[in-house]
């Protein structure tokens, strides 16, 4: 066992070190891809652009004020990985860009996906993203919160509350208005996302036959539908409540009553006091009523600034009665209070069942006059670009690796080039990894692992023969003494005449071939 945990603590000291796995390597965007954002530039690429949207009731102030950076972590994970970092705490920041191509919500699915890094922690803060709604009219400069989106999606927290969001835009078909759809929140505890200070991957994918996923670390965090699992509901009620009827008046929906024929007992004394002074306590022998606990200091002097016109009168500082201090007490003595037993509390006559109960009362239902029906939600508004506009307290919130895609052996891959890099391997993966450098390891490994197995075998089996039992070797140092072998007479090693060694005497073991004579010549 000591040989087998040195071995191991020896291969673990010769595993890849930070230099040798812990170097970011770029990856290319996918051709097929709407939109792919690695930042492995060192500075903002052109195609972002910051928000010029001015205050509404000031036009000479910038709305968002908030300042955006290209660079790698605090902590570095992968040496040479950077991201954009929103900079300015408790400042609003908004930046976007263009997509390649417009997405259009048809038969594909849509894939997003970014990395979010809390490298000081949340106060109250959001990190989602928007994908913003195609139309003709759409400014990147002038981008803010009153800007149409189609999907809103991403991770925010305030006070105790930690979210995932994904919100779409719905278009209602009858009047063309639109409405947010927000998707029920995970029962995981999300938490350690926002505090354990550590890059999180997130991903929405979103499918047309109406189901969403979304997955943190690719780990499966929540799964719907969009008929069934929004609020408020995408379908709008077939009936509803009409808004005009009213409860008739004689309408009796009390299912309990107050018994009519109770009456209060007549020995029944709602004045009684709850609690009274015990009959059974007297007072203390030597309690002196007449004096108070505390007399004023007779050797206390007012300051020689105090001003009765200013301050008022002054009065001396008070101590114990002197005269109490053999007392029982002083000042007014009183007895301590008891349970009144007569207490009996306000009168209430029993509860009986309603016998003109009617049941609850319930407005009529009437067909909704803004029924509609939508079979294909997930058909929404196309997309053009994509955004943040965001306010926090803290700083330093850095974003990665964004992809929006709609092939998900296109995402898979990205994840793998990306994500994947951050993985760290296993015990197992790292003694691997450090033969590619140092063959001589395996030597190390077989040792480590071959004699301990030996030894445990030795020590399990103690009695353990091996070989064929017809063979000399089949015995072990705990077995009966073996006689001789008629061919095993007592004798001395001599020379032959041609000086080879031979050997005569006792056999330590039966069954051996006899020596042979060694020969020379014709």
């Amino acid at each position: 066992m000591v040989s087998l945990l040195s071995g191991l603590c020896l291969c673990l000291a010769f595993s890849p070190t930070q230099e040798d796995q812990g170097v970011y390597r770029s990856v290319g965007a996918p051709a097929q891809a709407y939109f792919a954002e690695t930042f492995d530039t060192d500075s903002l690429d052109r195609r972002w652009v910051l928000s010029r949207a001015v205050k509404e009731d000031d036009a000479d102030v910038h709305k968002y004020d908030g300042g955006w950076v290209v660079e790698e972590p605090e902590k570095q994970v992968l040496l040479g990985n950077k991201g954009l970092v929103l900079k300015s705490p408790g400042r609003h920041h908004a930046i976007a860009a263009y997509l390649r191509a417009v997405h259009h919500f048809r038969d594909k699915p849509l894939l997003l996906q970014y990395e979010v890094h809390f490298q000081k922690g949340i106060d109250c803060g959001g990190a989602y993203m928007k994908l913003l709604t195609h139309s003709d009219d759409l400014r990147l400069s002038q981008f803010s919160d009153v800007t149409p989106y189609s999907i809103m999606f991403g991770p925010d927290k305030c006070s105790s509350t930690y979210k995932v969001h994904f919100i779409f835009r719905h278009r209602n078909p009858r009047t063309g208005t639109y409405e947010e759809k927000h998707a029920r929140q995970p029962e995981t505890d999300l938490s350690d996302y926002f505090t354990d200070r550590k890059p999180h991957l997130y991903s929405l994918n979103l499918y047309p036959d109406n189901t969403f996923e979304i997955l943190i670390d690719q780990t499966l965090v929540k799964t719907g539908s969009l008929l069934e699992d929004m609020d408020p509901p995408v379908v709008p009620p077939r009936e509803i409540e009409d808004p005009e009827d009213t409860k008739p008046s004689d309408w009796d929906d009390r299912r309990h009553i107050p018994d009519p024929t109770a009456a209060k007992p007549h020995d029944w004394d709602e004045e009684a006091p709850q609690l009274i002074a015990d009959p059974t306590v007297q007072r203390p022998a030597g309690w002196i009523e007449e004096e108070g606990p505390f007399v004023p200091d007779p050797e206390a002097q007012p300051p020689h600034d105090w001003s009765v016109e200013m301050d008022g009168e002054w009065e001396a500082p008070l101590i114990p009665n002197p005269a109490c201090a053999e007392a029982a007490g002083c000042g007014p003595w009183k007895p301590p209070v008891v349970p009144n037993p007569a207490y009996k509390g306000k009168w209430r006559a029993p509860v009986i069942d309603n016998p003109n109960y009617q049941v609850k009362w319930q407005p009529r239902m009437i067909p909704n006059p803004a029924y509609f029906e939508d079979p294909q939600p997930f058909r929404m508004s196309p997309v053009g670009a994509i955004g943040f506009e965001l306010w926090s307290l803290t700083g330093d919130v850095l974003f990665d690796n964004i992809l929006l895609c709609d092939d998900l052996e296109m995402a898979k891959r990205w994840t793998e080039d990306t994500w994947g890099q951050r993985k760290t391997p296993g015990i197992l993966e790292q003694l691997l990894l450090a033969t590619a450098k140092r063959p001589w390891l395996w030597g190390v490994y077989v040792f480590t692992v071959g004699l301990p197995i030996i030894l445990f075998v030795s020590l399990m089996w103690p009695d353990k023969r091996f070989g064929p039992s017809t063979e000399d070797y089949y015995y072990k140092k705990s077995d009966e003494p073996q006689p001789d072998g008629p061919q095993d007479p007592e004798g001395h090693t001599a020379l032959t005449g041609s000086g080879a060694e031979v050997k005569t005497g006792p056999r330590k073991r039966g069954n051996q071939e006899s020596t042979k004579e060694i020969r020379f010549g014709a």
